[in-house]
């Protein structure tokens, strides 16, 4: 478009408006006074020709006035003014071309920018962009959708490539032109229009290719430099990497997707602290040094040098950090043997996997590598801190006196066992040595070398608990193995006095007495087995949500009337193999200690939930090994418990209850019925803000439908309990077999009795093997009891098994071959459980 000399406006081609106005004008004007003249009509003859006098009297006085007006210049007729004028006056020579259209389509508008852009000298030429370009295949798609949008009153552009220009002309040696169209409604007093603007936007493409290909040519450049080259984000994300350094760490640029990879994934773990920006260098524009051990694809160590340099003024990638790799494999023969070494000294000293810095005399740090920066933090690693203050308050001293003994140059300084200062606790073990002074340029007085101990301190402080756990066990599987010996004696004895006395003898309370007390104390007996895992388990496939909804009345009748019990379940809950009877004693016991732990009242919750081995391991557990569990939460709103009382809270015989109120037995109970079934338990409590146990048990997947067992034969079962068969009765314990050997024969049996496993074989051979049924304790001296099922296995393998043990029936079965077939009877027992189970045992094919 053709420039304007400064105080000109160029005209339009098109411009209706202001004549549509001044017409608009003359018709009211025309009008009113024809509706005058019609109202002096009206008047009558008297003032009817007076008036219309004066009125026209008056138009002609004010009509001369504005031709004195206008030729003096104060007054303009269809001129432009004030706002709207300069509005007009800039879009007469606006560089977009612009037309204006009525609700019927008719131009209104069209400047002159528009007759040079589409070609049309004069008024008579000018047409609409949907005439005019409706029928070109390149932009009639675009035209299209905005004529769309014009019918519609939207807004909207699109941009076209036409082969030719529309102006007439060819493109510049032969080459396209571009276009950018765009429409948007006009609301007017007399409706709403549609502007539609056109613009030549060939030059502009025509720059954005230019520098698109001086890009690519740099790109290129970049590609086939001869230093690797890579761009990352605040996170490490690589934005940009070229071809040198992709082949160097062996990546496929085929597959490279933008901010796709981490450039910390060819970093040593050890030395990605150096790549960490810390707070106070976020925007610096410092160019820094880092020499280290990158590793490739295939798993090789490549020795660079990385100069790193933050883009600070770049605000559509802020954060990012150009790092330029230079590779040091082959150390160029220019360099001295003197920086050759050094630069290895460097790489290996930021790889290192081990915190290593020096200490001035102060006890600041002089320089640091990548792991002690990682382990102590910047301020620190950077000497803005003090080495003590990164430590707790426990190690401090010694950290101190440490430093000045390597200061004097002592040697053999013991190490010093510290906390680091922080929310999370990690444990370092720190060796400081001295180093001599070689000149006064240097401020290094000592070495410091950290280890992260941490997981070690959790792995010893964990075996330590499991070997105290595992001894208490011991000794309470122990204990309950003799007890289980006394109270089968007291049982036994208790039974066969009771057949010798009435209801109404004086004597039948104190005895009923007697046995009601060794049957508590069998109880408690089991629990210490529970605790030890020793007790005999039945588990099979449950469904916990199912088994808590079965108990709900009684954890009503147990949490009490002063507790609130609410039941949260998950959908879909895995199945576990428990034993479910040992399984609700566990909860039964949870609910009850909640209860106590609420003398004012409070809310249990159970809840019960999928826990996918993701989850578990993230969960801060060290002891849950890896696997899918399934959690069952028991929480209270009580008192809660300080730490010291928590960690014994599952040792037997600690209680916090008063005496008389509790054994002391019960949470142990738990533990040892949780770790038998395979799970683990956990428990959360602070003073005043109520405790959380955490049961997890491991998830069952089913590999087959195993057929259900049937359960031992129940007295009520089986009424005659006498028989005829030759039993072999083995037992260490003289009251014990004594007691037995009476209780069979008083049913009719024919009993041998053997003291021993040795005595045992010997009486078999005596009778010729003819025994059909052998009870025999498992625990006895020189042979036990699994010892002597194989024994007489080699000439009697079809010879029936009891065996009679106060541990679990899994202690010892793990010791007889896979698929032995035997009986189990637990101590203690009453003569009726011994005869029920003998009777089973022969009855059974």
């Amino acid at each position: 478009m053709s420039g304007t000399a400064t105080g000109s406006v160029e005209k339009p081609l098109i411009d209706r408006a202001t004549a549509a106005s001044g017409v608009r004008r003359l018709l009211v004007l025309g009008g009113a006074l024809l509706l005058i003249a019609a109202a002096l009509a009206l008047f009558g003859q008297a003032y009817g020709g007076i008036a219309l006098l004066v009125i026209f009297g008056i138009l002609a006085a004010i009509g001369i006035g504005a031709i004195f007006a206008t030729a003096l210049g104060f007054m303009r007729v269809g001129g432009r003014s004030g706002e709207g004028s300069i509005a007009r006056d800039f879009l007469d020579t606006a560089r977009n071309g612009t037309i204006i259209l009525d609700r019927k389509g008719q131009i209104v508008y069209a400047n002159r920018a528009y007759g040079e852009i589409t070609g049309a000298a004069k008024a008579a030429d000018v047409r609409a962009l949907e005439r005019l370009l409706g029928r070109e295949p390149e932009a009639r798609e675009a035209i299209y959708y905005l004529a769309n949008l014009a019918r519609e009153n939207r807004a909207g552009q699109r941009e076209f490539r036409l082969a030719r220009s529309l102006s007439g002309a060819a493109g510049q040696e032969g080459s396209p032109c571009w276009y950018r169209a765009s429409v948007r409604p006009l609301p007017t007093a007399g409706g709403t229009m549609q502007a539609w603007q056109i613009l030549d936007i060939t030059a502009d493409r025509k720059h954005e290719e230019s520098s698109f290909q001086d890009l690519q040519h740099a790109i290129d450049y970049l590609d086939k430099a001869p230093a690797g080259f890579f761009a990352a984000d605040a996170n490490h994300r690589i934005a940009y990497i070229n071809a040198t350094l992709a082949d160097w760490l062996g990546l496929d640029l085929g597959d490279f997707q933008p901010f796709a990879r981490s450039i910390l994934e060819f970093v040593p773990p050890a030395a990605r602290a150096l790549l960490r920006s810390d707070d106070d260098q976020t925007g610096t524009e410092s160019t820094s040094v880092v020499d280290l051990d990158l590793i490739t694809a295939s798993g090789r160590s490549l020795p660079v040098r990385l100069l790193r340099k933050p883009v600070a003024d770049d605000l559509a990638a802020p954060g990012i950090v150009r790092t330029l790799v230079l590779n040091r494999s082959g150390e160029s023969d220019a360099a001295t043997p003197l920086e050759v070494a050094e630069a290895r000294f460097t790489r290996f000293f930021n790889s290192s996997p081990m915190a290593i810095a020096a200490l001035d005399e102060d006890g600041r740090i002089v320089r640091s590598n990548a792991a002690f920066r990682q382990l102590f933090g910047s301020k620190v690693a950077t000497g803005e801190a003090d080495m003590a203050d990164a430590i707790r308050e426990s190690g401090r001293a010694a950290l101190r006196s440490a430093v000045r003994s390597a200061t004097a140059g002592r040697a053999g300084i013991p190490p010093v066992d510290a906390e680091v200062e922080g929310e999370k606790t990690r444990s370092v073990r720190l060796y400081v040595s001295g180093v001599p002074r070689t000149g006064p340029e240097t401020d290094e007085v000592a070495i410091l070398y950290g280890v992260d101990i941490t997981q070690q301190r959790v792995l010893e402080e964990q075996f330590a608990k499991s070997q105290k756990m595992q001894a208490i066990g011991n000794l309470a599987g122990g204990i309950a193995h003799d007890f289980n010996n006394v109270l089968t004696i007291i049982t036994a004895s208790v039974d066969f006095l009771l057949l010798n006395h009435r209801t109404g003898d004086p004597s039948f309370q104190d005895l009923l007495l007697i046995k009601q007390s060794a049957n508590r104390a069998a109880s408690l007996v089991r629990q210490l087995l529970a605790y030890s895992r020793r007790q005999t388990m039945r588990p099979k496939m449950l469904n916990l949500t199912d088994v808590i909804a079965d108990m709900h009345l009684l954890l009503k009748r147990v949490s009490g009337d002063h507790a609130t019990l609410e039941r949260q379940h998950a959908r879909d809950l895995w199945p576990v193999m428990a034993d479910i009877g040992q399984f609700e004693q566990v909860i039964t016991n949870l609910v009850q200690n909640a209860r106590d732990a609420m003398p004012d009242g409070g809310k249990i919750t159970i809840s019960t939930r999928n826990v996918p081995a993701a989850e578990a391991a993230t969960m801060g557990y060290a002891e849950l090994t890896e696997g899918d569990y399934v959690l069952v939460e028991v929480a209270d709103t009580g008192t809660g418990m300080p730490p010291d009382v928590a960690e014994r809270i599952f040792e037997p015989f600690f209680t916090t209850k008063e005496i008389g109120k509790g054994t002391g037995l019960g949470l142990s109970m738990v533990y040892g019925i949780i770790k038998q079934s395979g799970g683990f338990i956990f428990v959360e409590s602070a003073p005043g803000q109520g405790t959380t146990f955490r049961i997890f048990l491991p998830r069952h997947v089913s590999t087959q439908v195993a057929p259900s067992e049937a359960g031992p034969a129940t007295g009520e079962a089986i009424k005659d309990l006498s028989g005829t068969a030759s039993i072999l009765l083995v037992e260490d314990e003289d009251h014990v077999r004594a007691g037995n050997v009476r209780a069979l024969k008083m049913r009719g049996y024919e009993v041998h009795e053997a003291a021993s496993g040795q005595e045992a074989l010997e009486i078999l051979d005596e009778v010729d093997g003819k025994i059909d049924l052998v009870v025999s304790d498992v625990v006895m001296p020189e042979m036990d009891g699994p010892t002597l099922l194989k024994e007489m296995r080699k000439t009697r393998p079809d010879l029936k098994f009891i065996f009679v043990s106060g541990y679990a029936e899994d202690a010892f079965a793990k010791n007889l071959p896979e698929g032995e077939k035997f009986g189990f009877l637990a101590k203690p027992f009453s003569l009726r459980d011994l005869a029920v189970a003998v009777k089973t045992a022969i009855d059974n094919d």
